[in-house]
């Protein structure tokens, strides 16, 4: 191995729990099942469920499935698990979030059918759609379907209790996070589901995990601490789906879901707080739409739920600490600010090298967006996509300002600094540095200063040390249409329509207009236009302005 390979290898697995790379070794283990192969009887619940929150139709035929924009037809056998297909595709296609989807009740004869060939076509153990997590939240959707009417044959609640076992011996400790947690969920909803001895120890593991994990992964301020706004989402409805089967089975007084009525409403809060006024989530970190139910459709599940409704934020200015965001919004104007470490140490396998990143929009309209996720995996895309230069921040030397590398790693990690936030009735500022660059000759410290008014927004970027040159790119949102000076320094975005939405002016730095593209759905890129500015001295300073009516 190269050294430059080790010390980036140290530098990544230096901040892992023993725990971590115990659980790895357990999962090269041969798994011993227990002899007794029977079903556990089926419990009867004492309260009523409520309808979970629902995701877009993914079935499409009765043996053809459209996940993250592929439409693929499951012919045989083989089908379930062809080498060609993206590892992520197949990942979704064993999940069965069809389930549960929009008009699921038209889709019945399907999903038994489906349900019946998943049973027959995929043995024991065998294949991706027994690796840990598709197994989870295939359990979790199967009882969620009982639970909303479905009709369960013997032979899929044999199989149901096999996966369990099966995922009981095959928990993922060694990446922990959402991961792990999902294993507990399932544990959960299996251990509620059925009853008897051996179910009663499913639910005590699981919610012996679920009341560790939900007290380190969910923040002061609500967030989940993997600072992914997409995982945030998906955490929020497995809270609410968890709530929801306490309620059920009447153990909602026990731990972990005594605590979840009083948890609810910040984690709620924070996902509101994280969205553009469009309704839809920012885009930091491995984030994009349609993989978690949309925002509205969570918080109607929540009211259903009994959740109190939000109140009104106080202030224009809004510090989600210590997740590491901020949210601006005066005006038309909302800004959304990444101040945040990377993620938890030893978990940062969705962070993005975005450090001081932000978008905006104007009204309902994004105008300034990260570029999004379009895929994981270990390609070359995947890793431009986690990229510094994909983000609106700052780039030195061509270089990310964390060490992302392979899928789903990071080495070096960028970490915040010196935040100052004031505001008053004129405007609001906001200032943060970050020592992603320290490494490289001069150890150059990026300082970043937004000042947003209620009809613009004043970015100003620092660069002190060394001589590398640096520049700001502000990635705008592909919807829009750009009219630019020949020197890119002015400039006027506007709708498809053909209206003024904002202009910016280039005061210090050298400006040019960037092809790029945007990701907000998994398998889709769209062109879009990026505005990088070049450093001059070390110094940027942009001005975005748009009207106040």
């Amino acid at each position: 191995m190269h050294p430059a390979e080790i010390g980036r290898y140290w530098r990544t697995l230096r901040h892992l729990r023993p725990i971590q790379f115990w659980g790895r070794l357990r999962q090269r283990w041969p798994v011993r099942m227990p002899d007794d192969h029977s079903t556990p009887p089926v419990r009867t619940p004492t309260a009523r469920w409520l309808l979970p929150a629902a995701r877009q139709a993914s079935l499409v035929g009765v043996d053809t499935l459209r996940l993250l924009g592929e439409e693929r037809r499951i012919v045989d056998a083989g089908s379930w698990d062809l080498e060609e297909v993206p590892k992520l595709w197949r990942y979704n296609l064993h999940y069965f979030d069809d389930l549960l989807a929009e008009g699921a009740a038209t889709r019945t004869a399907w999903h038994n059918s489906l349900i019946a060939r998943w049973i027959d076509e995929n043995p024991p153990f065998t294949g991706t759609g027994w690796e840990p997590y598709p197994t989870s939240l295939r359990i979790v959707n199967w009882v969620k379907w009982v639970l909303s009417g479905g009709r369960p044959d013997e032979a899929m609640l044999a199989s149901l209790a096999l996966q369990v076992r099966w995922l009981r011996r095959r928990l993922e400790t060694h990446l922990l996070g959402n991961h792990l947690f999902a294993n507990a969920k399932a544990l959960v909803f299996a251990g509620l589901l059925f009853e008897g001895p051996e179910a009663a120890r499913w639910f005590r593991l699981g919610a012996r995990i679920c009341a560790r994990q939900i007290r380190e992964q969910f923040l002061a301020d609500g967030g989940h601490f993997e600072r992914s706004t997409m995982y945030h989402a998906l955490a929020f409805e497995d809270l609410l789906d968890l709530l929801n089967i306490a309620r059920r089975y009447g153990v909602a007084d026990l731990a972990p879901f005594a605590q979840l009525p009083a948890r609810l409403p910040a984690v709620r809060d924070w996902l509101l707080a994280m969205s553009h006024p469009d309704g839809g989530i920012a885009l930091f970190n491995d984030a994009a739409f349609g993989i978690a139910p949309p925002t509205p459709a969570l918080l109607a599940y929540a009211t259903r739920l009994g959740v109190p409704e939000p109140g009104t934020p106080a202030g224009a200015l809004q510090s989600l600490q210590p997740s590491g965001y901020v949210r601006i919004a005066r005006g038309r104007g909302c800004a959304l600010i990444d101040v945040a470490p990377v993620g938890p140490d030893y978990l940062p396998g969705h962070a993005h090298a975005d450090t001081l990143s932000f978008e905006l929009s104007v009204g309902v309209q994004r105008v300034l967006v990260n570029s999004g996720t379009s895929r994981y995996g270990l390609d070359a895309e995947r890793l431009r996509q986690r990229g510094t230069a994909a983000h609106n921040t700052v780039v030195v030397d061509g270089r990310d300002s964390s060490e992302v590398w392979s899928g789903f790693r990071v080495g070096r990690r960028a970490r915040p600094r010196g935040l100052q936030m004031q505001g008053d009735v004129a405007a609001s500022k906001l200032q943060c540095g970050h020592d992603g660059y320290r490494w490289l000759p001069g150890r150059p410290l990026h300082t970043r200063q937004w000042t947003m008014t209620d009809n613009s927004l004043l970015v100003i970027d620092d660069v002190r040390g060394g001589t590398l040159p640096a520049e700001a790119r502000f990635h705008l949102h592909p919807g829009l249409a750009i009219e630019a000076s020949p020197d890119a320094r002015q400039g006027r975005v506007c709708t498809a329509a053909g209206a003024l939405l904002l202009a910016w002016r280039v005061d210090e730095g050298a400006a040019r207009i960037d092809a790029s593209t945007y990701h907000p759905s998994f398998g889709v890129a769209l062109p879009n236009h990026c505005l990088a500015v070049r450093l001059v001295g070390g110094r940027s300073v942009v001005r975005f302005s748009w009207s106040a009516a």
